[in-house]
């Protein structure tokens, strides 16, 4: 019985499908753009994103280079985005401001595409390109429209972006300390704080920056070890100055005094 019920149900569902597909088909054959765009506008407000898509789409040409043109250019777009379709939405909203920058609709065309590049920015663990692209997009609009009502919700989006690119930066890094390739770990690591020296990462970057120093100092072979030694301690000092009270002072005043020492059993070795 469940099952009969189950193949009524989907025979109803595929019914409809297809009922509303052959009904979109029979209105774009009809040649009729007033009643295609009429219907079109009535998809689109009561929020069926894609059939009134289908619908603009079909009706576009009909109305190229008329007054009506920007109107399905920016809903046919939107259609896109809140049909999640960010790719598609992106490409069609970068064309619509570049043809369209007088439109009363250029304003949400650019926020939308920023936010395009928003909802496609990956997780801080993956390829950050689209962040940046995001991050550009966002400025822009923010530089473009500073008293719209969405500038707050923008720089907010900013920030978060922006962290995210902080916390790929130290992922990257931190990477290179986990292996132990700790000559890259410290390039890295400098590299993130010299690119982003307000990340909320900064203490732990410069902690491992001593650690990966010191490691690197005493895996090395004896004619390096001295610089090496020296510029750990010059790491050290830098960050004992901004974080005196850090948890891991015990542990780094440690470490430097194992290179003091090795320094001074050298320099003692030399003057023999």
């Amino acid at each position: 019985m469940k099952q009969t019920f189950s193949y009524v149900l989907c025979g109803a569902v595929l019914a409809l499908l297809l009922g509303g597909c052959s009904g979109i088909n029979a209105l774009l054959k009809s040649g009729k753009p007033e009643l295609i765009y009429s219907k079109a506008l009535e998809y689109y407000e009561i929020g069926k994103w894609q059939r009134a898509s289908t619908l603009f789409e079909g009706v576009q040409h009909y109305y190229a280079g008329t007054s009506r043109e920007d109107t399905i250019s920016f809903y046919n777009a939107r259609c896109k985005f809140k049909s999640r379709d960010y790719e598609t939405a992106s490409t069609l909203l970068d064309d619509f401001r570049r043809k369209f920058g007088r439109s009363a609709f250029i304003e949400d065309a650019e926020g939308m595409y920023a936010l395009c590049f928003y909802n496609l920015s990956p997780s801080p663990s993956r390829d950050q390109t689209m962040t940046g692209q995001a991050i550009i997009a966002i400025n822009e609009f923010i530089s473009r429209y500073p008293n719209s009502d969405q500038i707050e919700n923008f720089r907010k989006i900013n920030d978060e972006l922006t962290e995210r690119l902080h916390e790929k930066s130290y992922i990257n890094a931190y990477t290179y300390y986990k292996i132990g390739r700790y000559k890259s770990a410290i390039v890295a690591l400098k590299n993130s704080l010299k690119q982003y020296p307000d990340s909320k990462h900064r203490e732990q970057i410069m902690y491992l920056i001593v650690d990966s120093s010191y490691r690197l100092a005493s895996n090395s072979v004896a004619d390096k070890q001295t610089d090496r030694y020296l510029a750990m301690l010059d790491s050290y000092l830098s960050f004992k100055e901004e974080y005196p009270e850090s948890k891991h002072i015990k542990e780094l005043d440690r470490l430097a005094q194992h290179a003091r020492d090795y320094l001074d059993r050298n320099n003692k070795d030399n003057n023999e």
